[in-house]
C-alpha cells in the first residue's frame, strides 16, 4: 500500500485523551502507561482520512498530518 502521508504528534499537547484511539483505531493506541503510539506512520493511503479525523477531533490539536 502507498504511504500518502505522516503524521505528527505534539507529545507536550498530548494529553492522552484517547480521542485518536477512538476515530481511528487502527492508526493510534494509548498504552496502558498514556502515551500515544501511532501504529502506522507513514498512513497508508486508505487510512489518510481516518488520520484527518482524528487530528481534527484532538481535544488539545497534538495531532498533524502532513501530506507525503
Amino acid at each position: 500500500m502507498t504511504a500518502a502521508a505522516h503524521v505528527q504528534v505534539d507529545l507536550g499537547l498530548c494529553a492522552s485523551t484517547g480521542t485518536c484511539e477512538m476515530v481511528a483505531p487502527d492508526l493510534f493506541e494509548i498504552t496502558d502507561d498514556g502515551d500515544l503510539v501511532v501504529l502506522a506512520d507513514p498512513v497508508p493511503a486508505d487510512q489518510v482520512d481516518a488520520a484527518r479525523k482524528a487530528a481534527r477531533a484532538c481535544p488539545t490539536r497534538a495531532l498533524k498530518v502532513v501530506d507525503v
